[in-house]
């Protein structure tokens, strides 16, 4: 029997006006298991590679995620001000895969992929 892997989530930010990561974000990951509300599962801040990796595995009934990135802060310090003070990205979870869900910033927009 092949042992089940853990459902796990990471992140990184790239600041794409700059073009160099993001650090000092905080990042919150919520988990959602059916229609139940929102939970918060844990919080973290990119690194100086603009990274979030230390989120603990999410829970195998956990069905959606959201991230949501505070980056008011760090566009205010960096760039002077922000247009969107946070994003937040929901997507769905796949039980036992790896979901690194990237996002690149400026100042007036923002992108995200799931990447690998």
């Amino acid at each position: 029997m092949t042992p089940q892997r853990d459902t796990t989530v990471s992140t990184h930010v790239l600041d794409t006006s700059a073009g160099h990561p993001a650090a000092g974000i905080t990042v919150e990951l919520s988990v959602r298991s059916g229609d139940e509300a929102w939970s918060w599962y844990a919080t973290s801040a990119t690194d100086q590679d603009g990274r979030c990796a230390d989120f603990p595995a999410v829970s195998p009934d956990a069905r959606l995620a959201r991230l949501r990135f505070a980056v008011a802060p760090y566009l205010a310090q960096t760039r002077g001000r922000s247009f969107f003070p946070q994003v937040t990205v929901e997507f769905a979870l796949a039980t036992g895969e790896h979901h690194h869900v990237p996002l690149l910033l400026n100042p007036f927009g923002y992108s995200t992929y799931r990447g690998s």
